[in-house]
């Protein structure tokens, strides 16, 4: 719905809805205690570990470890790769830089002196 408000300017360097959605999908991802430690298991484990080592880190059954792998995966955070009966968990950097990226944004907000309301019609 647009609007004729006039109280802030229009900025054209707003994120895409698609960037948003890409965005909100990992924040939701690492929203979870659960999966925010199976990432920095990974990143103690030198960047990529073994599905075996997250039992020893939780005292959840192996189902509800692949789900939350699953939902890393999917929110595009962690790649697997299989070797032989052993799968791999990495974390996808570019994925973290874009994290990174939106966090650095939203920092540098900067305050700007108050811009002057208009005047309420009666």
């Amino acid at each position: 719905m647009m609007t004729d408000c006039v109280c802030s300017d229009s900025r054209d360097s707003t994120l895409s809805e698609a960037t948003i959605d890409r965005y909100a999908t990992r924040l939701k991802a690492l929203s979870s205690p659960v999966r925010l430690q199976m990432v920095d298991l990974i990143y103690d484990g030198g960047g990529e570990i073994c599905v075996c080592e997250f039992m020893d880190h939780f005292d959840l059954s192996q189902p509800t470890i692949s789900h939350h792998l699953k939902v890393l995966r999917e929110a595009g955070l962690i790649r697997s790769r299989q070797e032989g009966t052993y799968v791999y968990h990495r974390v996808d950097t570019k994925a973290f830089t874009g994290l990174a990226e939106l966090m650095n944004r939203l920092r540098t907000v900067q305050e700007s002196a108050p811009t002057k309301r208009p005047e309420p019609v009666a």
